[in-house]
């Protein structure tokens, strides 16, 4: 049975009318219309459908709406625009990392967890907060390479 949410994503506050079931993702892509996130496995392994809860580095697609009413919620979207790119954007595309697009929500999702938890992290930890990500293009040395001078660029 359908009921209205009130979800706070990327700092303002929406209402869907949705099964409280229903994942995140779904809400995030169809009634919101953003896309940053994506489907990938539905089943939280490969890391597309990842937003920030609460600053965490979080899979949208097994979390249902109800569960995520209660957080701030922070898609690709909501970290830079086309006019601002975030560092983490900025340096994506200064290295070329990304080639399907596949992983690179889900990686600059846990990238940017990681950038304000630790503003320098090793590279240690930069492979350990790719972890949760599936590359499918094996560009993971690309993506190590874009953080370490996105946190050089902060």
């Amino acid at each position: 049975m359908e009921q209205t949410i009130v979800l706070k994503v990327n700092g303002k506050s929406s209402s869907v009318t949705i099964d409280p079931e229903t994942p995140l993702l779904y809400a995030l892509r169809n009634n919101l219309h953003l896309n940053g996130p994506k489907y990938g496995c539905g089943m939280a392994l490969c890391g597309s459908c990842m937003v920030l809860l609460d600053g965490k580095a979080q899979p949208s697609c097994i979390m249902p709406c109800s569960a995520a009413a209660a957080h701030n919620i922070t898609t690709l979207e909501g970290i830079g625009t086309a006019q601002a790119l975030h560092p983490l954007q900025q340096a994506v595309i200064e290295t070329q990392a990304a080639q399907c697009g596949y992983c690179l929500n889900g990686v600059i999702m846990c990238a940017k967890q990681l950038l304000d938890e630790h503003g320098s992290p090793s590279e240690a930890q930069i492979k350990e907060a790719l972890q949760r990500v599936l590359c499918r293009c094996g560009t993971h040395t690309r993506f190590i390479a874009a953080i370490k001078k996105a946190a050089a660029m902060k």
